[in-house]
């Protein structure tokens, strides 16, 4: 089949829903996407693009709009919590299609540029969807009804569409026993385009600049016993990030100094959903496979599946056969990338005796092999979802 003319329904307008969108637009879908009236209010955050992210958005014609709107990142660095002490300096490639350091908002200007000859509606919210019939449609919250020939729910963590696609229910999220604070304070463009990890026991901050460095993204994540809700938009306590850091040095506590607007959220693990697909309709995104923020790949895995998702459906002999050929060709790889982010949680803090001799191991590799720390996720970066 072709999905040209096709009637495609998108929920969501966040990284997911927009490229989603744009992608099936470009095969010639006639699309619809719902964007909730109040979806674009979150509350600011920066987001790394990985290069296996950034080759999405240049094949949908955007990546002069990331260089333009994103900075390109020079290095990560991991650093000790308490003196500032740099651990482990990695240098970002610079050439091909590299990693950036983005504001989401401007992220999601980005891929709004792909939304050539897609309708647009501000929605309430949705509340139900009904995927039996000849047509999938979706209920809002005023009661009015929309289908058409696919539903794609973009729809994020709390999926309204998730649970549907999988009615026999799943694993309970659960409270990992973290909590992250995250804040945007001014900054200088002298300051180098580099993401900085401060690592200490049970909790590490990292940092890095956004908008050509006129603001500084900062993400605190402290391990405790009693539980956070989960969400983005709960108001944070400085004097309680202040005491929970006040171990860490370097430019860490002028930092917090600087902090006035803060949030707070809980991090929860979400289990993999066992559907994507029924009928005709899919979920895709954090709505399918949520993720922790540790390895940075939400965004970049919702990219992936928005173009892997349009690319086979236009290839496949029908809608129900290119649904399940592209949750068996998705699935393995995002279960592999929310394990390493998993992981990436607990190398961050580490305790002694365990940190001095991993921080130990760490100088002396990158002493040896430089790169060795970024090849070892290459199975990640140089993956090209938009290669024939």
């Amino acid at each position: 089949m072709s999905v040209k003319g096709l009637d495609v329904l998108v929920v969501g307008g966040g990284v997911a829903g927009i490229a989603a969108a744009g992608a099936l637009a470009q095969r010639g879908a006639r699309v619809t996407l719902l964007e909730q009236a109040a979806g674009f209010l979150e509350h600011g955050a920066g987001l790394q693009i990985s290069p296996n992210g950034a080759r999405v958005i240049a094949a949908l014609g955007q990546g002069g709009a990331l260089e333009r709107l994103g900075t390109r990142s020079r290095a990560v660095v991991l650093r000790k919590g308490a003196s500032g002490a740099q651990v482990l300096r990695l240098e970002m490639p610079q050439d091909g299609a590299g990693f950036h350091l983005i504001h989401r908002a401007d992220l999601i200007e980005v891929l709004r540029g792909a939304l050539d000859g897609v309708e647009t509606r501000m929605v309430a919210r949705v509340t139900a969807v009904a995927t039996e019939g000849p047509r999938p449609s979706v209920t809002l919250e005023d009661g009015a009804q929309i289908s058409a020939d696919l539903v794609l729910g973009a729809d994020g963590l709390h999926s309204v569409i998730r649970p549907v696609l999988n009615p026999n229910g799943a694993k309970a999220p659960f409270f990992t026993g973290q909590v992250a604070w995250r804040a945007l304070i001014p900054c200088s463009p002298e300051e180098p385009p580099e993401a900085q990890v401060f690592m200490g026991p049970g909790r590490h901050l990292v940092s890095y600049p956004l908008r050509g460095g006129r603001l500084r993204n900062i993400v605190a994540v402290e391990e405790r016993r009693d539980w956070a809700a989960e969400g983005w938009s709960h108001p944070g306590s400085k004097s309680e990030l202040c005491a929970a850091f006040a171990g860490f040095g370097g430019p860490v506590p002028g930092w917090l100094a600087q902090v006035e607007t803060l949030w707070l959220w809980g991090l929860f693990r979400h289990p993999v959903a066992e559907r994507w697909h029924r009928g005709q309709a899919a979920i895709l995104g954090d709505a399918a496979h949520p993720t922790l923020p540790f390895m940075a790949q939400g965004a970049n895995m919702a990219l992936e599946d928005a173009w892997s998702l349009a690319r086979m459906l236009d290839a496949a002999p029908g809608l129900a056969a290119g649904l399940a050929d592209w949750q068996d060709a998705r699935r393995g790889r995002v279960l592999r990338v929310v394990e390493a982010a998993n992981r990436n949680a607990r190398n961050y803090h580490l305790r002694a005796p365990l940190a001095p001799l991993a921080h130990l191991v760490l100088r002396a590799s990158g002493r040896i092999v430089p790169d060795a720390a970024l090849r070892q996720f290459g199975w990640i970066y140089d993956y090209d979802v938009t290669a024939a």
